[in-house]
């Protein structure tokens, strides 16, 4: 983008990432493109990855802590028969029996047969990370020692997978979408699948649909944002749209200042509420709320503690 910039933006912006680049890449890219250092991403996406890769930019990259961790959704497509050392088809090739496939000489699996194995794979149930992953082995990254070819086997994880719908069945190939928590690897899912399918399997192509309250209806391809003419900023999401699900409060001109040195507030402190957050019990897993001012400017956000007193976690004035 070129010619006067206005007032550095803030907020979420939704990338529809291309395959090919890192997360980190896309980042680089959308701070030239915004002429904005401030610019971080929530959850990472293999290179091979395309789909929704929100970003936080400006004031909101205050905001990534409690933006992270969130539900994602997935579509997946598996090669059967190809076993990789990376588990997805940019590895190196340690089993295939395509050949055998082909033949007859192993006769692919069945739609029934991979809907059975499926089954195995939603709920909570632990998981093995890939070598190739960020997870710490006695304080080392595995994909480091992996380049190294030393052994990696990472411990297993607890993950969740609240839905495994398998969309098609080829005999070369199955297509799933995956709701499921964060850290739960669809690479790994492909790999394990395929292992308890007998034919091996591997991650051919993946796209992230969602990651938490963001979709590719949120979503604008990286090379668009690019062009000279792209309105970038306009594309934001604004900080005060973000955690809808947090109760709107606005506190008096004495609560502001609390806020903007980071003290405690109590009702005392609220003019006005969204919705009731006095009286009712805390939601499950969720006390926050976002604190205004009086012009509608959002302060901070909160966290709520059982007795209502408002702890300032992340002031964005």
């Amino acid at each position: 983008m070129s010619g006067a910039r206005g007032p550095a933006p803030d907020g979420v912006l939704v990338i529809d990432k291309p395959a090919g680049l890192t997360s980190h890449d896309v980042v680089a890219r959308v701070r030239r493109a915004l002429g904005i250092r401030r610019v971080g991403h929530l959850g990472t996406l293999d290179p091979m990855a395309t789909g929704v890769l929100p970003l936080v930019v400006g004031k909101a990259t205050r905001l990534a802590s409690l933006l992270s961790p969130a539900r994602k959704t997935y579509d997946g497509l598996i090669r059967l028969g190809v076993v990789t050392d990376t588990y997805d088809m940019t590895g190196t090739v340690t089993g295939d029996r395509r050949d055998e496939m082909a033949t007859g000489a192993l006769p692919p699996p069945s739609a029934d047969a991979v809907a059975r194995a499926a089954e195995e794979f939603t709920g909570t149930f632990p998981q093995r990370p890939p070598p190739y992953s960020a997870k710490r082995i006695k304080g080392v990254r595995a994909y480091r020692l992996a380049r190294r070819n030393q052994p990696v086997a990472p411990d297993p994880v607890e993950v969740t997978v609240h839905a495994l719908d398998v969309l098609e069945v080829t005999p070369t190939h199955v297509r799933c979408r995956v709701v499921c928590d964060p850290g739960f690897y669809m690479r790994a899912l492909a790999h394990d699948l395929g292992a308890a399918l007998g034919c091996g399997g591997c991650l051919e192509a993946l796209r992230r649909e969602r990651n938490g309250a963001f979709d590719l209806a949120d979503a604008i391809p990286l090379d668009q944002l690019e062009r000279p003419d792209a309105a970038g900023p306009g594309r934001l999401i604004p900080i005060g749209d973000l955690l809808p699900e947090a109760p709107r409060l606005t506190v008096t001109p004495h609560g502001a200042a609390r806020v903007r040195h980071g003290n405690d507030l109590t009702a005392a402190d609220i003019v006005s509420s969204d919705r009731a957050w006095t009286d009712t019990p805390l939601p499950e897993g969720q006390a926050l709320a976002r604190l205004y001012d009086g012009d509608g400017r959002l302060l901070a956000i909160a966290r709520s503690d059982a007795a209502r007193v408002l702890h300032p976690a992340i002031v964005v004035v």
